[in-house]
């Protein structure tokens, strides 16, 4: 901790506390320790903690890990099985790995690790109550105070919130979301029999609800087969994860966990900051909107927040601390932002012509090849549709068609993270 002490008391000042110890906040904490400053990181739960995700770790995912990091990978995938709803199945191959799957709770705790070995401190067990950046706690207009649950306050000159998607830091900070949705899933024990069959191969189900899809991902004597749809259709969404696994031979298998969660994109413009204050990952709602791939997006921002979040610390004033703020979004909506801009237009697409994605992964050599550079990393989304004029025009002729639509009634109101989640664990 830092021998600063806060104006006109005997606190103890950090330069970054970062609040949640998931990719997004492990990936801060490295970068700003690996910066030289004193940081802390603080978890809620104890580690390693389960987290409902798939696990598959992309190139951008593997590109962004701390130098060094070495992946607990349970499989290697070379192969991908796509169904329409379970029908017209076809199985691709590569010959190169496509990307690997982890565990998350190996996988966070092993981020948390590199973190510490930067110089990071890391406290679990502890529940941020909210922050504050002015008023009693908060000594001097360089400071921001994280309350704790049990009143405590911790000082610091920035802080990172990378609490999730449910996050309180984004609630300070004005987090919007324009897409809300609910993944269910289910870690199912297998025989070797069983999980041979699977070995190194991951299959992608395109659902039946609107812009919905499943997928099992294979990890040793473990499946983790999940399915997710946009929020308001609770029990659909659970009917759905029910015939997936049904169809694929598995309802005899006890599962060790069902677990849900709900996802959220970031509208447009929706802050990340404020005052000394950063958010990342999906305390931000940063993922990609149509796969809804959150670990590459956390990685990405959480570095990109504890960078600018040394800066902020650094800074002398409010106008310097703003100034840095806003080059942190600049950072961020430059290069993550303008993916999802693209996930957005082909989420749309897919909601209205699942089929037409399927024809052309299963039978169009040149999609086949996108997914493939996208997955290892050797391309992204966005650069694919600015390089391709197919697949741009494509996608402008589909942007004009949704345009010339009469407007979709009102979405759902959001529905209470408990509520529709639980659908999983019924």
């Amino acid at each position: 901790m830092s021998s600063e002490q806060a104006a006109g008391g005997n606190e103890q000042v950090w330069d970054v506390v970062v609040v949640g110890a998931g990719p997004a906040g492990a990936s801060a904490a490295h970068a700003a320790a690996c910066a030289g400053r004193r940081v802390l990181l603080l978890e809620k739960a104890e580690l390693p903690r389960y987290k409902t995700c798939g696990g598959g770790i992309i190139g951008p995912s593997r590109d962004s890990l701390p130098p060094g990091f070495e992946l607990p990978l349970r499989d290697r995938v070379h192969a991908v099985t796509f169904s329409l709803n379970g029908k017209l199945t076809r199985t691709r191959r590569s010959r190169q790995t496509l990307f690997g799957l982890v565990n998350r709770p190996e996988f966070d705790a092993a981020l948390v690790e590199s973190a510490k070995d930067a110089g990071a401190r890391v406290r679990t067990g502890v529940t941020v109550a909210r922050v504050e950046q002015h008023g009693a706690n908060v000594p001097d207009r360089r400071t921001a105070a994280v309350v704790l649950a049990d009143g405590e306050v911790v000082l610091a000159r920035a802080v990172v919130g990378a609490d999730g998607s449910a996050s309180r830091i984004g609630a300070h900070v004005g987090v919007k979301v324009d897409q809300v949705d609910l993944g269910l899933e289910a870690e199912i024990p297998v025989p070797e029999t069983v999980a041979e069959d699977w070995a190194g191969r991951v299959l992608l189900d395109w659902g039946p609800l609107p812009g919905s899809y499943g997928w099992v991902f294979p990890k040793g004597d473990t499946l983790t087969v999940g399915v997710i749809s946009a929020r308001g259709e609770g029990a659909a969404t659970k009917r759905y994860l029910e015939d997936f696994i049904g169809r694929l031979g598995l309802a005899g298998f006890e599962p060790k966990i069902s677990s849900g969660h709900l996802t959220r994109c970031r509208a447009d413009d929706s802050p990340l900051s404020r005052g000394r204050v950063l958010v990342c990952g999906d305390a931000a709602g940063l993922l990609e909107p149509w796969t809804r791939e959150g670990i590459s997006f956390a990685l990405r921002s959480g570095r990109l927040a504890g960078e600018w979040a040394v800066r902020i610390a650094e800074a002398a004033d409010a106008v310097d601390a703003r100034r840095q703020a806003l080059n942190y979004a600049f950072a961020i909506k430059a290069g993550l932002g303008v993916e999802m801009g693209v996930g957005r237009r082909l989420l749309a697409v897919f909601t209205r012509r699942p089929g037409m994605f399927h024809a052309a992964l299963t039978g169009f050599r040149p999609a086949w090849r996108a997914f493939m550079k996208i997955t290892r990393g050797t391309a992204t989304l966005a650069e694919l549709v600015r390089t391709h004029p197919i697949a741009r025009r494509a996608l402008d002729a589909f942007d004009r068609a949704e345009a010339s639509r009469e407007p979709a009634p009102s979405a759902p109101q959001d529905e209470p993270e408990g509520r529709e989640a639980a659908a999983g664990r019924r």
